[in-house]
């Protein structure tokens, strides 16, 4: 195997493997990229057996063939070559070496052989998405995800089609949900909604954060996830469960419902998070006429309070939060303006835009 490409084009592909590649495991090869050389292309490919990326790149090819060796190494070697092309070539024993200008590398590989195939879902029924909307729908829920891995069917965001030709995506943590659903035309042949991996679903963020205007395609088939975009291909693992009835946990309308400008809420947050508890992140909200309290208590640091004038006649409350969930909330909102929705100091905080519940968040009270 011998080919030559442009260290920037290459350079690309060994960055979206970095997410993917497993560092820590017991299998090498997981470590590796797969780097295969067609007859005018490389395809480039990284799979830790949940999620894989194979991406396509113009090169000129002297040799086909194919090697696997460490996406970490290869993605420094890269970054440093002295010229803009480099040179691959497949040595014997698996060696590669690599050729730019005055430099010149020999590293270990292993044999392509060895490398895990992807699970072949070129048959899934595919719909094109718009990459804009469904970035936004990823940004607007990811947060919420729990980590929790002895909770593994909430380790990801529900993906679920409705007839309407909307489409509805929620994460929860069990402290907070967040909603989002949006038009997204077309049929999934879905019977009901999948539960898409948080690790699956951030990389498939980047890669839509590099061209969100790219004409996209989603399926499903089996236990996998498949989109494609121009010269890229990614498959996911999905998460095998039941999730929540999440509907239960939305509260109907509160009866204390307050609008406040977005940016202001949240710098007051922060602010006031500054003397909170650090484990908890506690702060305290007061809604009285006219007005919204934010205070926090730290026995070792001091209290802070901050107040922000706000139309509201209605019932006195004091309510506890955890300021960083609602920070996230308020941070992957664009609307100036945010409801504020509450019932009485046991119940959820609901958060949505002034007359729009297409995007809604709930976030569980603390005791302060």
């Amino acid at each position: 195997m011998e080919f030559r490409i442009a260290a920037d084009e290459l350079k690309r592909a060994l960055y979206r493997a970095q997410g993917i590649v497993e560092r820590k495991t017991t299998m090498p090869i997981l470590s590796n990229v797969l780097i295969t050389a067609t007859k005018t292309a490389v395809q480039v490919t990284a799979f830790d057996l949940d999620v894989g990326v194979v991406s396509e790149h113009f090169a000129e090819v002297t040799k086909q063939g194919s090697i696997t060796v460490s996406a970490r190494t290869l993605f420094d070697i890269v970054q440093n070559v002295p010229e803009q092309q480099l040179t691959i070539r497949k040595l014997p024993n698996h060696y590669a070496e690599i050729l730019s200008g005055t430099a010149h590398f020999k590293i270990v590989g292993m044999s392509p052989d060895e490398y895990p195939k992807l699970p072949r879902e070129d048959d899934a029924p595919s719909v094109t998405v718009s990459g804009e909307v469904l970035l936004e729908m990823i940004r607007k829920t990811s947060f919420a995800i729990s980590s929790d891995e002895t909770r593994y069917i909430l380790n990801g965001v529900f993906f679920e089609p409705h007839p309407t030709e909307k489409v509805r995506m929620v994460a929860t943590d069990g402290h907070r949900l967040a909603l989002v659903e949006r038009s997204m035309p077309g049929d999934f042949k879905l019977k009901g909604g999948v539960i898409i991996p948080r690790k699956g679903l951030l990389e498939l963020k980047r890669l839509l954060e590099e061209a969100p205007d790219a004409e996209c395609h989603l399926g499903f088939a089996m236990n996998s996830a498949l989109f494609k975009k121009k010269g890229l291909t990614m498959v996911m693992r999905l998460i095998d469960g039941q999730f929540p009835e999440y509907q239960r946990v939305i509260p109907k309308e509160g009866d204390r419902k307050v609008q406040l400008n977005r940016v202001r809420f949240l710098e007051a947050l922060r602010r006031t998070a500054l003397l909170s508890v650090d484990k908890s992140n506690a702060v305290k909200l007061t809604l009285t006429e006219n007005q919204l309290r934010l205070t926090s208590q730290n026995p070792d640091l001091g209290e802070a309070k901050d107040d922000l004038d706000v139309a509201f006649n209605g019932a006195e409350i004091t309510i506890g939060f955890n300021a960083r969930y609602l920070s996230d909330v308020l941070s992957s909102l664009d609307d100036d303006e945010v409801v504020l929705e509450l019932g009485d100091e046991h119940s959820p905080g609901v958060l949505h835009a002034p007359g729009d519940r297409s995007y809604t968040a709930v976030v569980m009270p603390m005791r302060v």
